[in-house]
């Protein structure tokens, strides 16, 4: 066998740095539109209206999470009754298994997802459920509906979401180094210098 022949037996297929498909995606499995994708997260959850996010709240100990971006929250206004983790790494906050996990996350965890119009959240607590989390649920109308019922304590002059300390949440403070991206696991994890106090479920009513 010549150099060349021997060169072209030994060598190793390049793999392309692209998929190629060899038939369209229609053709691979039926399309669904996000009306239908979102229809199907909402069967699945037992959606709840502010005045009944706010009793869960207050007197079974729910969580409530805003995965809002911060530019929106700053818009709108913030909800210190929650937790902020924005949507790009809420599944690793409450996977029960994942190191980057909350230190309260359990599967029986009640999770109350607010969005700012109840959309999105819906299928953020799809997403959660679909981890085991089989109370996860989220807010119809989102943090419009929140306020639209009175609820609204914004607090714009701190610039940053705020959860109320004397109930014992978590806050995102820049400032003391609260919620402080972490490269090596290539998204934001929670770091303190002080130790994370626990959601429980004996926490106190909002004021």
């Amino acid at each position: 066998m010549s150099a060349p022949a021997r060169e072209r037996a030994s060598a190793v297929p390049i793999r392309p740095a692209w998929p190629i498909w060899t038939t369209p995606p229609t053709a691979r499995r039926q399309t669904r539109s996000i009306d239908d994708v979102l229809a199907d997260a909402r069967s699945r959850l037992v959606r709840v209206t502010a005045g009944q996010a706010r009793q869960a709240y207050s007197e079974r100990g729910a969580v409530l999470v805003d995965i809002r971006p911060a530019s929106q929250r700053a818009a709108e206004g913030e909800l210190p009754e929650a937790v902020v983790i924005e949507r790009n790494v809420l599944e690793w906050r409450f996977d029960p298994t994942c190191e980057a996990r909350l230190s309260y996350a359990t599967y029986d965890l009640e999770v109350i997802v607010v969005c700012q119009e109840g959309y999105t959240s819906s299928l953020a607590a799809a997403a959660l459920q679909e981890l085991g989390i089989w109370r996860a649920t989220d807010l119809i109308g989102g943090y419009a509906a929140w306020r639209g019922a009175g609820f609204a304590r914004a607090d714009q002059s701190a610039g940053f979401a705020r959860a109320d300390q004397s109930a014992g949440f978590a806050r995102a403070d820049q400032s003391a180094g609260f919620a402080r991206a972490d490269q090596s696991l290539g998204f934001a994890r929670v770091h303190s210098s002080q130790a994370e106090t626990p959601i429980t479920t004996n926490r106190p009513a909002s004021r």
